[in-house]
């Protein structure tokens, strides 16, 4: 059982009345229509917000009516002769500029406008209302009822969408800035939206809502840290709250339809709060809510906007409790929701949908699960931690499972399983596999024709005969690999171990799932259907070396790495995910070079390489997508593939090209020193970064590492080089002088390559050259006359050569 404390203490907070309820504010925000009698015709005015500057130079200005005292909206119109609106707005970094530039062709914003309309919370309204008083403009009275007519359905639908955001900003105490939305009509770039937000990591945002592959999408545009949060004059937001002590009791009826109620250790933050933001897969409802055993409220509304932006299953639902909560308190929390996560793909073989969100969470922070199923006795369920408890009771089982130490997400999965284990050296490996095959794994029938021609008869011309014969394939054996894939994961898994440390689960648990993507939980990894299965009896389409390399030797020891590498060591934002899935998928290929040499790996890369410079339709490589640094945003990218691409392939180049540099002993340490100082916390890239530059071999300097950075892991480019050079003199003493030419990236790349002398006798001598625009001279004084100088062949720097 969890321990809980015996009871909570609540008491109402002096000056924190709690007011009106989040459904009573929520409806009054919906309700807030415009003001006939704040209309006004405005000529430059202005609003700052940071790095965001708001022109209105001449139109129509009308707000909406108040809530809890505040304007929540208003919308200007330039419908006026020479009317205009204008937006400035400069990314402060390289990387971002580029992503503006590829959605916008210009790497600033600077666009005019014919409507606006804006949400807002904080003190956005008051300024405009001030600089309206000042002089900006007058009340045009005659204006407000077309306006309303017009607008007032617009102004209601949005402020609908974003209510639960609203209410829960205008229910906040002491709440000194709030959020702003300006949805933007641009007389060239279309309608785009700008977002300032001040609970975000970054909190400017400008995107475009777009269809793509028939659903809706959010094309980030740029993304970026305010002003006042990179200067230092604002604080970046601490968590509200913080979730630990799940204990989760779920069941899963014949139909498998799971009904849980999850209940948890709430902490509060700094500020008193009666307003909670959870999330949840979108295939569950959420159906009641309590509060240290006191009914809460419960607010379920998502704005198509945000769906997008999280790019995601989920739905963000609210608990509010009437009273605030003061800061640094612990309560209960407790959510009941239930839904069809789980799908049938036919022949005894499930998928289970929502895999990090099939109970209620908040981040990602770390806590204490008590994992409680009951479920079909046919069926073996599978989750991370200790049994506490296995029962029978019918037709149906009972488990409860407890984690040793805190994990950071929860999963489990269940089929009918066959199993294979192996323990040694104080690790457990329990691998699943499913007893019948996949449909989807199921081969085509076979068809085979012959022809033949039949000779003339007495009254016949000769003619010629097909016979078309259609046979049924023998179906693959589903558990083919069970035993070599046990023996895989356990030999990685204690591999890993001693390079990175021990994992904090001592069992890990290996499972199927239908498709061709795997997932590493803690204590758990979800691994392809086709892992299983014999290579020779693959799907025709995968059976090259490149896939057959991924699904027998890659995706197993990546998703084991995860145990290290996300599930240990955790992403502080989604400009770090990339980095955990780097290490992942970089840990595998030390794997696949440990077992079949460095020139498997050196092929890998070089697979990698071709992918990154594929071009599409628009002529791009799928490399200039964006950074790596970019992580869900470059799904949204109109270029196929580049999340999986640029995120998981340039970022395993990154650190091979890292490891060339420091040398193999030092790169091994700087990973397992970022292990040992990041365990069960937050790590980003700037972290790495730091860990780099202090492990640098002799005559390699801190400020070669900052570009390193600033051009493969915050930029984009490959570049295309080019060695020129000739030799002079006579033994013994040679001298080599020759150019380094870059192209193919544009003028701010330069990094350091290596140039590779190499002679008839002896060992090669490495000359490093900093890249730029213009070609860069290298020479050297040699004791023998050089055979050849050039980029070394294999991987060892991510470029083109001529």
């Amino acid at each position: 059982m969890v321990r809980r404390a015996v009871f909570f203490l609540i008491l109402p907070l002096a000056g924190w009345a709690a007011g009106p309820t989040v459904a009573e504010t929520a409806r009054a925000v919906k309700a807030a229509g415009l003001d006939l009698d704040q209309c006004y015709r405005v000529r430059d005015l202005s609003l700052y917000k940071d790095d965001i500057k708001l022109y209105f130079n001449d139109g129509y200005l009308i707000f909406s009516k108040p809530v809890a005292g505040e304007r929540i909206a208003a919308v200007f119109t330039a419908d006026v002769e020479a009317g205009d609106g204008e937006i400035l707005l400069l990314p402060p970094q390289r990387g971002e500029r580029q992503s503006l530039a590829r959605f916008t062709g210009s790497p600033n914003l600077n666009e005019h406008f014919s409507r606006a309309l804006l949400i807002f919370t904080g003190d956005s309204g008051r300024q405009l209302l001030e600089n309206i008083e000042k002089g900006s403009g007058h009340k045009a009275p005659e204006m407000a009822p077309l306006l309303a007519e017009q607008w007032t359905p617009v102004v209601s639908n949005i402020l609908d969408s974003f209510s639960p955001r609203i209410a829960a900003d205008l229910l906040m105490p002491g709440r000194a800035d709030g959020l702003l939305l300006a949805a933007l009509a641009g007389k060239a770039l279309g309608n785009f939206d700008v977002i300032y937000d001040p609970a975000a990591s970054e909190q400017v945002i400008v995107g475009q809502l777009m269809e793509r592959n028939q659903r809706l999408a959010y094309d980030v545009w740029t993304r970026f840290t305010a002003r006042r949060f990179r200067t230092g004059s604002a604080t970046a937001p601490e968590p509200l709250f913080a979730l630990t002590q799940f204990r989760i009791e779920a069941s899963l009826d014949e139909n498998l339809r799971l009904k849980a109620v999850t209940r948890a250790t709430l902490k509060v933050g700094s500020q008193p709060l009666r307003t909670f933001a959870l999330e949840v897969s979108r295939a569950e409802q959420v159906t009641a809510a309590r509060m240290d055993d006191a009914p809460a409220e419960l607010l379920i509304s998502e704005s198509t906007r945000s769906r997008a932006l999280r790019a995601d299953e989920n739905d963000v639902f609210l608990v509010a409790t009437p009273d605030f909560l003061a800061p640094g308190s612990t309560h209960h929390i407790e959510i009941e929701h239930e839904g069809a996560l789980i799908t049938s793909s036919g022949n005894g073989v499930y998928s289970v949908g929502g895999r990090s969100s099939w109970y209620p969470r908040s981040g990602a922070a770390f806590a204490d699960y008590d994992l409680v199923f009951r479920y079909p006795r046919r069926l073996t369920l599978v989750t991370p931690g200790d049994i506490v408890a296995d029962t029978i009771d019918g037709d149906w089982r009972n488990t409860e499972r407890r984690t040793s130490v805190p994990i950071r997400v929860a999963g489990f999965n269940l089929g009918n399983y066959e199993k294979s284990s192996l323990s040694a050296g104080g690790l457990t490996v329990d691998v699943y596999g499913n007893r019948n095959l996949d449909p989807a794994l199921r081969p085509p029938p076979q068809t085979t024709i012959f022809s033949r021609v039949v000779p003339a008869g007495p009254r016949t011309p000769p003619r010629q005969e097909v016979t078309t014969i259609v046979q049924n394939v023998p179906p693959p054996d589903p558990l083919a690999r069970l035993n070599a894939v046990a023996a895989d994961v356990s030999a990685c898994f204690h591999y890993f171990s001693g390079l990175f440390g021990p994992p904090p689960l001592k069992t890990l648990t290996v499972s199927p799932i239908p498709g061709t993507f795997g997932q590493g939980f803690p204590g758990l990894v979800y691994l392809s259907t086709m892992a299983y299965l014999d290579p020779r009896e693959r799907p025709a389409e995968t059976r090259n070396a490149t896939l057959q390399t991924f699904f027998s030797d890659l995706m197993v020891a990546h998703e084991v790495a995860h145990q290290w590498w996300g599930n240990v060591v955790t992403p502080k934002s989604y400009q770090d995910e990339w980095l955990l899935e780097a290490l992942a998928h970089y840990s595998a290929l030390l794997w696949l070079e440990k077992k079949k040499g460095s020139k498997a790996l050196e092929d890998v890369m070089a697979d990698f390489q071709a992918d990154l410079l594929k071009t599409g339709e628009d002529n791009q490589t799928v490399e200039s997508a964006g950074p790596v640094t970019w992580g869900y945003r470059l799904e949204a990218s109109k270029t196929t593939d580049a999340y999986r691409v640029i995120t998981y392939e340039k970022g395993a180049w990154v650190l091979h090209m890292l490891r060339k540099r420091l040398g193999n002993e030092r790169f091994l340490k700087v990973l397992s020193e970022l292990r040992r100082q990041y365990q069960f916390r937050g790590v980003g890239t700037a972290d790495l970064l730091d860990l780099v530059k202090k492990s640098l071999p002799p005559g390699v300097s801190a400020d070669s590492m900052e570009g390193f950075f600033d051009n493969w892991v915050y930029s984009t480019g490959i570049p295309t080089l080019r060695v020129k050079y000739s030799v002079k003199g006579k033994a013994p003493s040679w001298k080599i002088s020759g150019t380094v030419e870059q192209s193919a990236v544009d003028d701010n790349f330069s990094v350091d390559i290596p140039v590779e002398i190499q002679f008839a006798k002896g060992a090669a001598q490495t000359i490093w050259v900093r890249t730029s625009k213009q070609p860069v001279s290298f020479s050297a004084t040699l004791k023998q006359p050089p055979v050849r100088a050039d980029i070394p062949a294999g991987a060892s720097v991510l470029a083109s050569r001529k």
